[in-house]
């Protein structure tokens, strides 16, 4: 038991310690994985200043509290695809594709910017009124204009619905390969936990039962 605990252990640390693509990118697309637990994704390799991430991170947090839950994803380029490069330049397509990847835990507004457009995705909704918004509006050149047009998209969908944002700031969320290494940081520490408690337990159990304790020494 010790020893294969010691492999597994071993090999995650490798995990944390290498400096290559996270395993996230190279089976389907990295959002469909990151977007179940966070609002929001975007690429570590856009370049967008901490600023505005926190940004649309925090409207992301405020349009939840407010009545408007919506997921986004920005798609800067084919590797932010993963293995899905079909879908490049067709965030419509690419919406609908992943709004049912993600239904299994969450099946609500889903909003997809890529370099040439917007897609819109809420199950069992008609959005033709979304539609007619997002076609009104441009996507901004570079990894920054995504994320201020992500904003720009977000704050109109909202207003459409009635539903005012008000302006929140947070932490900007973790990139895809520092989410992984958290991940496998935090597991190797419970596996580490988890081998010191069996070994404590062994120990007791090799005790002789009725074994009186050692009489301390006097001071």
């Amino acid at each position: 038991m010790k020893a294969a605990l010691a492999v597994l252990v071993v090999a995650l640390a490798a995990a944390v310690l290498a400096e290559g693509t996270p395993p996230a990118r190279a089976d389907g697309d990295p959002a469909s994985d990151f977007l179940v637990v966070q609002n929001v994704f975007i690429p570590s390799d856009a370049r967008i200043p901490t600023p505005l991430q926190q940004q649309l991170s925090g409207l992301m947090l405020a349009a939840k509290r407010s009545g408007y839950p919506i997921k986004v994803a920005l798609i800067d380029s084919t590797y932010d695809l993963g293995s899905l490069t079909a879908l490049w330049h067709k965030p419509r397509a690419y919406a609908r594709f992943l709004g049912e990847e993600l239904s299994f835990l969450y099946r609500g507004r889903l909003l997809i910017v890529m370099p040439n457009g917007f897609g819109f995705n809420d199950p069992g909704h008609p959005a033709g009124k979304e539609a007619e918004i997002l076609a009104r509006l441009r996507v901004l050149p570079g990894g920054a204009g995504l994320a201020r047009s992500a904003i720009s998209a977000v704050e109109r969908l909202a207003a459409a619905a009635g539903v005012k944002v008000a302006p929140h700031r947070i932490a900007a969320p973790p990139s895809q390969t520092n989410h992984a290494r958290i991940v496998i940081i935090a597991t190797v520490g419970g596996l580490l936990a988890l081998a010191g408690l069996a070994s404590f337990g062994v120990r007791r159990s090799r005790r002789p039962a009725g074994q009186p304790k050692a009489p301390r020494r006097g001071r």
